[in-house]
């Protein structure tokens, strides 16, 4: 089992926008081979970073995930409205 950290900067006066993309994006996720959980964050001081911690089965059914068309698509609503690319760290125990 793995832990999938996502770091996202998201840009000013587009929050509704991006809570409703990663709302829809952790819907398709659930239902991916190997997704076990997910949790998202702010950051206390800047509610525009943020950040998912996702509890993946394995690496190879979060790369299935990270690489299908269904997270492309949807990362093509949400990396437009990021100030930076968004940052994954994998985690085991």
């Amino acid at each position: 089992m793995i832990h999938v950290l996502i770091e996202r900067h998201i840009d000013e006066g587009m929050l509704s926008t991006y809570e409703e993309n990663s709302r829809t994006a952790l819907q398709q996720c659930m239902s991916a081979t190997g997704f076990i959980s997910g949790e998202a964050f702010a950051d206390t001081q800047n509610t525009n970073h943020r950040f998912l911690l996702c509890k993946w089965r394995s690496v190879r059914d979060w790369n299935k995930w990270r690489l299908s068309s269904e997270r492309m698509n949807l990362m093509n609503s949400i990396t437009p409205i990021l100030t930076q690319p968004e940052k994954i760290l994998m985690l085991k125990n």
